[in-house]
């Protein structure tokens, strides 16, 4: 705890310096970062590349940790679009004044200071930061090893910007990405407020086990399509292939696709060459083997039950048959990680079913699960994605980096 505890202090006494700051001022920061970030968009690529040499082509995470100029331009927009969401804070929730003339009021405030450890993501560096600095917070960065010296670069446009706006520099730190620092940032009572892990399952369930410090998780994505016996096969095959092959290293990818026995050969038959453009690997259960098989598929592997829950994170997936909707819904709720699934149908009351059968923070009726998404729905950037059920859940974004307040106004009135 002695190696950041300075941090720690830092990060407290600078709650003040961002939490007073006007709405207008904290657009003020953030539109300035974005079109700092366009600026040095060149010296941001320049320190990317020495993360990316350290990581071979074959690593899955090596697409999450790439930045490139679109990348770059992306990230400056949404800066622009979290400046423009309206504040969360000071918003009052409630109001009543009791018979004793009491005066109570329950409005929004800033959580304080929060923990965010993650992985090879650079890119949330910039959006946890604007998100915390949009609602008042103070934020503590914890990436991970791999991204250190984009982050490193990052982190000091940050608090050059802050400091150009007359703010504490602390508001926003980069906390050591040493291993051995991870209790310390977990344990730190009194300092931080709230820890919020953004990564792999091991990582959300280390912090889970370890934290003293409360946490919300943002977790894993095991995402299943099912494509029931009523879909139509050719936009069901697009949807799927959408899902998998889109961006395969992130959390709203497709894992397992379960399919209905009913259309298991002609979807197969569709979805396979499509797939296998992509070298998709396959693995399939002891139905959709032979078919596959039969179809001369390429990447083909027989499944095992590790093949169902798991997260790939990669140009892979699993197939599972099903007996109608009952099996479809069973192996979901037994193998998802409640973070997206869908359904591809045309039957009005078995969609519904789903929808609503389904436990998972989002679910999809014909569309791809990749529109998992905090700037997709709406919601500027996104600190990650809450697959649990306390205090945010889906997209998490500005408008849960708040909790409540109760304001009592009173004129000399005793209990």
């Amino acid at each position: 705890m002695d190696n950041i505890k300075q941090q720690l202090i830092n990060a407290k006494k600078a709650q003040t310096s961002i939490s007073s700051l006007s709405d207008e001022g904290k657009k003020e920061v953030i539109n300035s970062l974005a079109v700092l970030i366009k600026a040095q968009s060149e010296q941001i690529i320049s320190e990317n590349l020495k993360d990316l040499n350290k990581m071979p082509d074959t690593d899955p995470k090596k697409d999450r940790l790439l930045l490139n100029e679109a990348r770059i331009s992306d990230l400056a927009a949404s800066l622009n679009d979290v400046a423009a969401l309206k504040d969360p804070t000071n918003i009052i929730l409630s109001e009543n004044t009791l018979a004793n003339g009491l005066f109570i009021q329950k409005k929004t405030v800033p959580l304080g200071v929060v923990g965010v450890i993650y992985e090879s993501r650079p890119n949330v560096t910039i959006d946890v930061a604007a998100l915390c600095i949009r609602s008042g917070n103070v934020c503590l960065l914890r990436g991970g090893q791999d991204a250190y010296h984009t982050n490193l670069y990052v982190v000091s446009l940050i608090q050059q910007v802050l400091e150009a706006h007359g703010l504490d520099k602390n508001v926003v730190q980069q906390l050591p990405a040493d291993r051995k620092y991870i209790l310390d940032i977990l344990q730190a009572e009194g300092y931080i407020d709230v820890i919020i892990p953004r990564g792999s399952n091991q990582l959300i369930e280390f912090v889970r086990k370890n934290a003293l410090v409360p946490v919300i998780e943002t977790g894993a994505g095991v995402c299943h399509t099912y494509v029931e016996a009523t879909a139509k096969l050719e936009e069901a095959a697009a949807i799927v292939v959408n899902a998998k092959v889109s961006r395969p290293s992130v959390c709203n990818a497709l894992d397992t696709l379960v399919v209905d026995r009913a259309v298991v050969e002609p979807f197969l038959k569709i979805l396979g060459p499509l797939l296998s453009k992509y070298e998709v690997e396959v693995f399939a259960d002891e139905t959709s083997y032979p078919i596959l098989n039969d179809l001369k598929y390429p990447q083909l592997k027989q499944a095992s039950t590790e093949d169902f829950g798991r997260e790939f994170l990669d140009l892979k997936c699993s197939v599972k048959v099903v007996e109608g909707v009952d099996e479809a819904i069973a192996h979901i709720l037994n193998y998802s990680s409640k973070h997206s699934e869908a359904i591809i149908t045309e039957h009005e009351s078995k969609a519904e079913r789903f929808l609503n059968e389904i436990d998972a923070a989002v679910v999809y009726l014909n569309a791809s699960t990749r529109f998992t998404d905090g700037q997709v729905f709406g919601l500027g950037a996104e600190i990650g994605i809450s697959t649990q059920k306390l205090h945010a859940r889906g997209p998490f974004a500005l408008e849960k980096l708040v909790t409540e307040k109760w304001v009592v106004r009173g004129k000399g009135q005793i209990r």
